[in-house]
């Protein structure tokens, strides 16, 4: 690759690269104004000329400017007519064979190559992109050999992932469809009564004292009837594993990240309000105390950590771990329910590069599949199972060709048996076990049938009208 091209090339290279181009006329104005050769900057238009600049044409001269008029030979002199050895050229026309002969050796020896247009992208491969490489990021952030055992794949659903992506408002906050799926529009009230206290709009207005713990009570009682937590169950085991990358604050907050976008859109527009709500009470120093005998930040940790993360058997949770979760995702909770730049950008740049028109040169195959992985990778086998996969595979291969000699109709019985000897020469074993005993050898070569000749009654009688043919001479 040449290093001249490429972005640090500025402005005033390309402006004396230009005037280098006008000065040897390899392009001109399109006006076609001559005599001035300086190039500026000036939004006039150029453009190549038609003829090569490379090498000059030969003109005519004039009859006029000639210092003598040719004879013109009379009609019966033609022997006496010489023919000029100057052969005139064509013009080099730009783009012709000559022209790219000529300059093959600036611009290279380009192979021969066609354009290829994929196919366009339906949503399921869409999503199906989406998924593969959600998890691929995520298992390289755990620095993971494998997910298995940390979730099931197929559980996760890619069109929560698209949706978690694209449907969301300017705050990020994910936009449901299905308003039936949403918060109670109550709960969602109550929720911003305390996210902005004490600035209370609506009905809810602060008329006894309590109220806010009152509203408070409100908020909790509904999130912990909630059949599963919101980072559901079959999540669990994943969440957890992030606990151990805890002192590294960017990479938890990247696998959260990637994690929080497997939810189901419900779940995580549900988990963005309730960390919203918490961030803000903790810091909301004019909010009245919540409880008599703990802070507003304790309350909230113990409130609301087992309907944030919880396991579906009682015995393998671990309160602590759970509280060091909740309060992380609560102080992070800004960039933990961010979209990941990074997967997205990625995402994007593959399906891009897929949908694009590419270039295909001879020899080369540049048709993948979509749903292909790009790379296949070979098991490593010790030496003895190659030995015996090489066994097994060749005898397997010389008893489905005995078995094809078998049963192939269209060979006649001379042929098949010829080749069931050769066959049986070559590999003993193999015909043995197929045809062990003369019975199986015989139904293997069935007898062939016997032909029954009509009975010659008139045929064998001569022509009387036949002819006499002599058999023998009288010449001794």
């Amino acid at each position: 690759r040449n290093q001249n091209f490429g972005p640090e090339v500025t402005r005033h290279q390309s402006l004396q690269l230009l005037r280098k181009f006008l000065k040897n006329h390899i392009i001109e104005d399109v006006k076609g104004r001559f005599g001035k050769e300086d190039f500026d900057d000036n939004g006039r238009l150029y453009r190549f000329p038609p003829q090569s600049p490379l090498k000059l044409l030969p003109r005519n001269v004039p009859l006029m400017h000639r210092s003598c008029v040719p004879r013109i030979p009379p009609w019966d002199d033609g022997d006496g007519i010489q023919v000029s050895n100057r052969i005139h050229m064509k013009p080099l026309v730009l783009n012709s064979e000559s022209w790219n002969k000529r300059h093959s050796i600036a611009i290279g020896e380009v192979p021969e190559c066609k354009l290829i247009r994929k196919r366009d992208l339906t949503p399921k491969h869409v999503d199906h992109i989406w998924k593969s490489m959600t998890l691929t990021h995520l298992q390289n952030i755990l620095g993971l050999q494998s997910l298995d055992g940390v979730v099931d794949a197929k559980l996760l659903s890619p069109k929560h992932i698209v949706y978690n992506v694209f449907s969301v408002n300017k705050q990020g906050i994910v936009v449901l469809k299905n308003k039936a799926d949403d918060l109670p529009h109550w709960v969602l009230s109550a929720m911003k009564c305390l996210a902005n206290w004490p600035s209370v709009n609506g009905s809810m207005q602060p008329t006894y004292p309590g109220f806010e713990r009152d509203v408070f009570r409100t908020v909790a009682e509904h999130f912990q009837r909630l059949k599963e937590p919101l980072l559901t169950f079959h999540l669990y085991e994943m969440f957890v594993n992030i606990l151990g990358l805890l002192p590294k604050q960017q990479v938890v907050v990247e696998a959260l990240q990637v994690c929080c976008l497997l939810l189901p859109p419900p779940n995580r527009r549900r988990l963005q309000l309730l960390l919203r709500l918490m961030a803000k009470a903790c810091h909301n120093y004019t909010l009245p105390p919540l409880n008599e005998a703990i802070g507003t930040r304790s309350l909230m940790v113990q409130t609301f950590s087992r309907c944030i993360l919880c396991s579906a058997d009682e015995v393998d949770l671990d309160e602590l771990l759970a509280t060091k979760l909740v309060t992380f995702m609560m102080d992070n909770h800004e960039s933990v329910l961010k979209v990941p730049v990074n997967l997205h950008r990625s995402v994007e740049e593959h399906l891009t590069h897929l949908r694009r028109a590419q270039i295909k040169y001879a020899g080369a195959d540049t048709e993948f599949p979509v749903d292909s992985p790009p790379h296949a990778y070979c098991t490593l086998i010790s030496k003895e199972q190659f030995e015996e996969q090489s066994v097994t595979g060749s005898q397997g291969a010389m008893v489905e060709l005995l078995e094809s000699l078998i049963q192939d109709k269209s060979m006649s019985i001379k042929d098949k048996k010829k080749k069931l000897k050769q066959f049986q020469r070559s590999y003993p074993d193999v015909y043995q076990r197929r045809l062990p005993t003369p019975a199986s050898k015989a139904a293997a070569l069935p007898e062939r049938p016997q032909r029954f000749r009509p009975h010659l009654m008139f045929s064998t009688l001569k022509n009387p009208l036949q002819p006499f043919q002599r058999s023998w001479s009288f010449r001794s």
